[in-house]
């Protein structure tokens, strides 16, 4: 192994590009440390070798066409880095880093801007991404390109990244990563996993985008000890299922999103089961909303507090009742503990009256809290006109909340 520093005298992309002729020149294994400058871009990485920037204040910079840096070998690392100005292509998904087909890559401490996509893993597995600052382009948000996105990459660690204004986090057909202690804000899907099985997500904060957590056909995966906040977009939820089975949700706070929780035909298999679990579900327009329930779900230990609907049911002939629920905190429970052990003397039952009908069908949605409906939802209540659901029955409610 050799260490090679390389210092930026002259950038022009007239005169060639010297970087590219250091890794062209280097062996596997060699370093190559970047003085502080501006490096022309473009670059295919197709050897192991390490390109360290030191401080950041070395700049690898793109023409404004493709990728900047292409990796196609084995064993690559980029440290402390300045990447910058890649093409503008959704189709060729231009991006500041491309990882192509190669494992053990590393991906540490690095300024990712001014590019559409940030890095992109195809077939790239039991790689580390971890430290980057990651923002897309300065245009419209359905127009940026995703910070991370893994396609058919497994065992990756994704950690501590810190992703602005770019559009998704996504994990695509990629199994055993664990997206951790993660910083997302302003973008679209918080994180996005579609055919994504047995991953961990783990201490992750994600503020102000549309979309906070959302798993599709997937399996296996456990979410835990993350905060969803803000996911306020048109579909804003904190965490949204859709055909998942055997799922572990547990130990997350999810507040002030349009929905804190959304199970849609989840869990899916049947025989499964998922699980949620000492979350806090807090100040949401819905906590909980269920569609196409077909299989069981078991709610143990959440705290629900300040939602405007505790829960709601979009879907005639659910199998709500099929759903398990013990010793949640409910704000609105209006029982006593006459024995002083901490549950309820009696169950907590959240039913839905006339309210059924806005939720069964969205146009009527205009009415939500108009007072007319107010009115005859109160009357429902004091003489039912029609038979009312039954959502929730805790049959050992707690009368404490388990957060402070």
């Amino acid at each position: 192994m050799k260490k090679l520093c390389l210092i930026a005298l002259l950038y022009s992309f007239t005169f060639g590009n010297d970087l590219q002729d250091a890794i062209d020149s280097a062996s596997s294994g060699d370093i190559i440390e970047l003085g502080s400058g501006v490096y022309s871009g473009n670059i295919i990485i197709n050897k192991p070798i390490t390109i360290d920037g030191k401080d950041k204040s070395a700049i690898i910079k793109g023409d404004g066409k493709g990728d900047v840096i292409k990796i196609t070998s084995p064993g690559v690392k980029l440290l402390n880095l300045t990447i910058e100005n890649s093409g503008n292509s959704h189709t060729t998904i231009d991006s500041a880093i491309s990882c192509d087909k190669a494992n053990k890559i590393e991906i540490i401490n690095n300024i990712i801007k001014d590019s559409l996509f940030g890095v992109n893993f195809k077939q790239c597995n039991d790689s580390k991404i971890v430290d980057n600052y990651i923002t897309s382009k300065p245009v419209d948000l359905g127009l940026r390109g995703d910070g991370i996105r893994l396609w058919y990459s497994h065992d990756n660690i994704i950690q501590n990244n810190h992703l602005y204004k770019s559009r998704d986090m996504v994990v695509w057909y990629s199994s055993n990563n664990k997206i951790l202690k993660n910083y997302g804000e302003y973008g679209r899907y918080s994180l996005h996993f579609m055919y994504a099985g047995k991953n961990l997500v783990e201490e992750n904060i994600f503020k102000y985008n549309s979309v906070g957590i959302f798993f599709m056909f997937s399996s296996g995966t456990t979410a835990r000890k993350n905060q969803v906040l803000n996911s306020t977009g048109a579909f804003g939820v904190g965490i949204g299922m859709k055909d998942t089975s055997d799922f572990i949700i547990q130990d997350n706070i999810l507040a002030y999103n349009a929905r804190g929780l959304y199970l849609d035909q989840s869990p899916f298999q049947p025989g499964t089961t998922n699980v949620y679990e000492d979350n806090q579900i807090l100040y949401n327009t819905v906590g909980v909303q269920f569609h196409a329930t077909q299989h069981k779900s078991i709610f143990n230990r959440n705290d629900f507090i300040g939602n405007m609907e505790v829960a709601i049911n979009d879907t005639p002939g659910s199998k709500i009742d099929i759903n398990e629920w013990s010793n949640n905190y409910f704000d609105d429970y209006a029982g006593f503990d006459r024995d002083k052990d901490g549950i309820g003397d009696i169950e907590y039952k959240n039913f839905t009256y006339l309210d059924s009908l806005w939720q069964y069908y969205p146009n009527l949605r205009l009415f939500y809290g108009s007072a007319i409906m107010s009115i005859l939802n109160f009357i429902s209540k004091l003489a039912p006109f029609s038979e009312p659901e039954l959502l929730i029955t805790d049959t050992s409610p707690h009368m404490e909340p388990y957060h402070e």
